[in-house]
């Protein structure tokens, strides 16, 4: 299947087909499920596209994330200028930035995506928690949302894109919240908490208590309050999938429906997320993803 998609993109330069395989392979070991809901459910011209901007948004999280602090600043700034060496000259002798950059060729929209994401994306590197809602807010419009419109972009309807945009920006607030909350075992190891001090404090949850592994009652009603607050931004945007192109709905449905999926088994866990994340249940997203391949089942 995936050299028919290479084929229905227009991929057949030996070179560039190994590029995008590179990329495939880093995509599925990285982000398993989101691949397999691609592969299932996205068009076979579309589908090289989404793994080489997704692979791009995956490098350069980790990129963002991994070593101490001074290593992650001059690693992103060596990141960031190739990539931006590669827009301006069309040049790249990165695999992952070739077939980036053969995209971009057809998919012109991106181009302005990824200067809008190389702008702010260094937010991440300062980001050691929040004092307030309003910061986390801030956040997700310099991080979170121009991240993953790198993908997003690439599904945009010809019209009413605004309103398409902001529903992004709607699930990926939720998605977010739900990962903040959801990793919270990991992001005390990692001594940066994504939930704001100022609602860890009207819960009377300190961090203290977290980093003892205190499974107290108000630690269970923080993480039912995050957990619900994603989850209304989640069933928010499933009008989402009603404003692109019909092959491309079945893959948005079945995003917003495995986040809801996690978002339940994040709220059974509750408190004992502190010893570590919630998935959503295998049986659950398997429905979920053959749900969505039956809808599918029109215009590829």
């Amino acid at each position: 299947m995936w050299k028919q998609s290479l084929d229905a993109a227009g991929i057949r330069e030996p070179q560039l087909r190994r590029d995008y395989t590179a990329q495939r392979r880093l995509v599925a070991r990285a982000r398993r499920s989101s691949y397999l809901a691609a592969r299932l459910l996205l068009p076979r011209p579309v589908l090289p596209h989404v793994v080489a901007a997704t692979a791009v948004m995956h490098h350069s999280d980790n990129v963002l994330d991994t070593g101490p602090k001074p290593q992650r600043i001059a690693a992103w700034a060596s990141w960031e200028q190739q990539l931006r060496k590669a827009l301006a000259t069309g040049e790249a002798d990165v695999p992952l930035i070739r077939a980036l950059l053969h995209t971009v060729t057809g998919n012109p929209r991106l181009r302005p995506a990824l200067e809008e994401y190389l702008s702010t994306a260094d937010t991440d590197l300062d980001f050691n928690g929040f004092t307030a809602e309003s910061d986390y807010q801030a956040y997700v419009d310099a991080y979170s949302l121009p991240a993953f419109w790198l993908v997003a972009v690439l599904l945009e309807p010809e019209t009413d894109a605004g309103r398409y945009r902001a529903l992004c920006r709607t699930f990926i607030d939720g998605s977010q919240r739900l990962d903040f909350v959801n990793d919270l075992a990991e992001d005390l190891r990692e001594g940066r908490l994504g939930i704001p001090t100022q609602t860890l404090e009207r819960f009377s949850v300190s961090m203290e208590d977290l980093r003892a592994g205190v499974q107290s009652p108000a630690l269970g009603e923080l993480v039912t309050h995050e957990v619900e607050s994603a989850r209304a931004a989640l069933h928010t945007a499933r009008e989402l999938p009603t404003l692109v192109a019909a092959p491309h709905r079945a893959l948005l449905a079945a995003v917003i429906d495995i986040e809801l999926l996690t978002a339940e088994a994040a709220l059974t866990r509750g408190a004992a997320l502190l010893q570590g994340s919630a998935n959503p249940p295998l049986p659950g997203t398997l429905r979920a993803l053959r749900e969505a391949r039956r809808r599918a089942r029109g215009p590829r």
